[in-house]
């Protein structure tokens, strides 16, 4: 099945590689004028599929990670961000899977041309144990370009699925093959998941501090954020924050904090900030 899979796709990579660009996206200047790709490790395209072009906004800016709302809706994954939004076109399938593997199979393995990791978030907005597993039967189509886990290790894919929202933590880690792994939030940074199960916290940055820049971050806020990302990274895990304000001081305080996914909204502002503090 995979092997069929896989020359089906390579076929429509090489007859749609001059409408996706797979194997050299360009991100549009201010001016728009042309600048050369630059991968962005660290930013995150949050709701995702409100942009124009699901991923492929994202991905034109070399954005490595992207996550896209789902609800299961007659047994099908939409995405969307609100179920009054659904549109029974709109799949996690078309959208996301299907694109990614078409790059994966275009670029020998990978999602850009230069290797990189690519995080797959898959918010869950109803039915959590019953979306996960459809989720679950759609990865497995996919299952070569997918990283994989046990409780103990992680064997790592081009595209790495982390599930969020409603996360129906026992039915996620029952899976075998575990094509995906869990969220967490800023409180399970005390329980017993490790970083195979749960490689990110995400958490909503309102709920935890008052600062929305422009001025300086209160010290003690500028301490609990540090010990927090430290927390993060001594148990081997990325950190996230939504709810963020989406300014060039917001996201270079937190990149120079050391929070791993800059949450973005707007794509071409973050990716400005982060070409600019690469002098790029």
């Amino acid at each position: 099945m995979h092997a069929r899979r896989s020359l089906i796709f390579a076929a429509a990579c090489l007859l749609a590689s001059a409408a996706v660009a797979p194997c050299g996206p360009r991100a549009e200047a201010g001016g728009g004028s042309p600048v050369s790709l630059v991968l962005q490790p660290r930013a995150f395209s949050h709701n995702d599929e409100q942009h124009a072009r699901p991923l492929l906004d994202a991905l034109s800016f070399g954005f490595c990670s992207v996550e896209a709302d789902v609800y299961l809706v007659d047994g099908e994954l939409a995405v969307a961000h609100d179920r009054g939004t659904v549109d029974p076109g709109r799949t996690l399938d078309s959208l996301y899977l299907r694109p990614l593997w078409e790059r994966f199979q275009a670029n020998g393995g990978h999602i850009y041309p230069e290797e990189a990791a690519f995080t797959l978030l898959i918010d869950v907005k109803n039915t959590g144990a019953e979306t996960f597993r459809a989720v679950d039967r759609e990865l497995a189509a996919y299952d070569p370009m997918l990283t994989h886990f046990t409780d103990d290790s992680t064997t790592a894919g081009a595209v790495t699925v982390i599930i969020s929202g409603d996360r129906a933590t026992g039915v996620i880690l029952g899976s075998n093959p575990r094509r995906a792994a869990i969220d967490g939030r800023l409180s399970d940074l005390d329980g017993p998941l490790n970083r195979n199960q749960m490689p990110l916290v995400s958490d909503d940055w309102t709920a935890h501090f008052r600062w929305r820049g422009p001025q300086e971050m209160p010290p003690e806020e500028a301490a609990d954020l540090d010990t927090l990302v430290a927390r993060a990274h001594e148990r081997g895990m990325r950190i996230r924050f939504w709810a963020t304000p989406q300014t060039g001081a917001f996201w270079a305080r937190l990149s120079d904090a050391g929070v791993d996914l800059l949450n973005a909204d707007d794509l071409g502002g973050l990716s400005a900030l982060l070409r600019q503090k690469r002098g790029n």
